[in-house]
């Protein structure tokens, strides 16, 4: 695998892992509070949504710094 390959794959993971983490935590606290179902349904929540979400970021984050690109008039990186 090409370096810049691997790098946007590792990329697309671990923000993907840092930014549902905080997402689903943050809904799942809305939704039900500091409870003792709370870790569970975290978690569980966590599972679903990186499993959507690292596609999601892996397929869009470079349509996203192309967009960024032009609206700023720049060449992305």
């Amino acid at each position: 695998m090409q370096a810049q390959k691997k790098f946007h794959l590792v990329f697309s993971c671990l923000m993907g892992a840092m930014m549902i983490s905080i997402m689903t935590f943050v809904i799942t606290m809305v939704n039900v509070g500091w409870s003792e179902q709370f870790l569970g349904l975290w978690m569980k929540a966590f599972g679903i949504a990186y499993v959507v979400g690292v596609p999601v970021i892996f397929f869009l984050a470079p349509i996203a710094r192309k967009i960024t690109g032009k609206v700023l008039g720049v060449t992305p990186a």
